[in-house]
């Protein structure tokens, strides 16, 4: 089995988007490749870390420690999304 050699990426091929590699089933039925929906994550990561920030403060006011931790690891993670998700737009994807 052949390896195909990958060229390296330019701009053009983020402003143009990036195929989704992870679907098994995109090859089938003449579908055409899913592209990410870039703002709406953006938008949907924003609100997460709002809410989980605002939860963790709130259940940290009624004492309840563990859910406030889970709470404030899960914020974090969301940050860390958020800020992913914004790389990739500015790099120039589309979405």
């Amino acid at each position: 089995m052949e390896r195909r050699q990958e060229r390296p990426r330019t701009r053009k091929d983020y402003e143009r988007g990036l195929p989704d590699y992870h679907d098994p089933t995109a090859g089938f039925g003449g579908a055409a490749p899913a592209y990410s929906a870039l703002t709406l994550r953006i938008v949907l990561a924003a609100i997460s870390v709002l809410v989980c920030a605002g939860a963790a403060v709130l259940f940290a006011l009624y004492g309840v420690v563990w859910l406030t931790v889970v709470l404030c690891v899960l914020a974090v993670v969301m940050m860390v999304d958020l800020g992913w998700v914004i790389h990739r737009k500015r790099r120039g994807e589309p979405g």
